[in-house]
């Protein structure tokens, strides 16, 4: 399938990973329910409409707490997008960790989501990371059958590059219409890889080259995760002396442009013109609601503060 020129949205997205407390198998309680709502809130305020899900984030409760929120909030459904992942199996019991597309996972791993988040469906849902094992007449056919059941409204992927998604949408009835990949100023390889073509230290980029490419050419959404670098340059926490000189911009930056630190780093980012959606991690209402600039921030940075930024976090000059 062929999605050539399509306009790709550009959004802020929380993502939902550091809800329902402890990544053990421990119960939550009253207090995790608490902070998804507070979390939730902050985040529409600032904007977000979408809100990213994985069926292992927290063993399962990230999206139980999401759910009783939802349950809690008549009409907050309505209000929002809700997107999940699933293939990844955690080893356990005498079976090692495994990626896993056959239909009876993705079946199962569906419903138990839906289950968990009380809603009737998803509004995307993201393969997490390549199996290896994937027969993709069967990943085909259990896509259709999630559709035609309305669970599933469109397929995006995670952590995969141009060559796989190009592979499944040759296949697939549905377009593939997001790629949510590690990106930030913190991990630097899918903007560094595309100046080091012909370079040895290319190869060691890390990330697949064309991938951006081929986003912005067949509209496939790029999400973010790890765009607030865990806060090391926007001091929560402080980042260590490799970051110095790249946190002292990002101060610098957002004093002159009247802003936040974290909507300086998203800025960037969403300043790339592949139309990049940062996926926002934290669970701090404060820190949530001090993104919410970045689309402006994005808009008024100059070349020169960009390739500034690039330079510092790389710590050399480019070659």
């Amino acid at each position: 399938m062929n999605h050539d020129q399509q306009q790709v949205p550009q959004r802020l997205i929380y993502g939902c990973m550091g809800l329902g407390g402890e990544w053990s198998g421990s119960d939550y309680g009253t207090a995790q329910v608490d902070q998804a709502a507070a979390a939730i809130e902050a985040a529409r305020q600032a904007g977000v409409a979408l809100f990213d899900h994985a069926d292992i984030y927290r063993s399962g409760k990230s999206e139980a707490v999401f759910g009783e929120v939802l349950a809690a909030t008549p009409g907050l459904r309505e209000k929002i997008l809700l997107q999940t992942k699933c293939g990844i199996r955690h080893g356990g019991n005498g079976l090692p960790g495994r990626y896993d597309f056959s239909a009876e996972n993705i079946l199962a791993r569906v419903g138990e989501s839906l289950q968990r988040l009380r809603t009737d469906h998803v509004d995307i849902l993201l393969l997490h990371r390549p199996d290896p094992l994937m027969d993709v007449r069967e990943l085909a056919t259990t896509v259709a059958q999630l559709m035609a059941e309305g669970k599933v409204l469109a397929l995006g992927v995670s952590n995969m590059s141009a060559a796989q998604i190009a592979f499944l949408e040759d296949r697939l009835e549905t377009p593939v219409v997001a790629n949510q990949l590690e990106m930030g100023l913190g991990n630097r390889a899918w903007v560094e890889s595309s100046v080091l073509v012909n370079r040895g230290e290319g190869l060691d980029a890390g990330f697949p080259h064309g991938t951006l490419e081929y986003a912005a050419t067949h509209g496939v959404e790029l999400q973010a995760y790890g765009s607030l670098a865990q806060g090391r340059y926007t001091g929560c926490p402080p980042g260590g002396p490799d970051d110095a000189a790249t946190s002292a911009l990002v101060e610098s930056l957002a004093a002159e442009h009247k802003t936040t630190r974290e909507a300086v780093v998203l800025g960037w980012l969403m300043k790339h013109p592949a139309r990049i959606s940062p996926v926002i991690g934290t669970t701090d209402p404060v820190r949530i609601a001090a993104c919410a600039d970045a689309a402006r921030v994005a808009a008024a940075m100059t070349r020169t503060e960009w390739y500034g930024l690039w330079v510092a976090a790389r710590g050399a000059e480019l070659p």
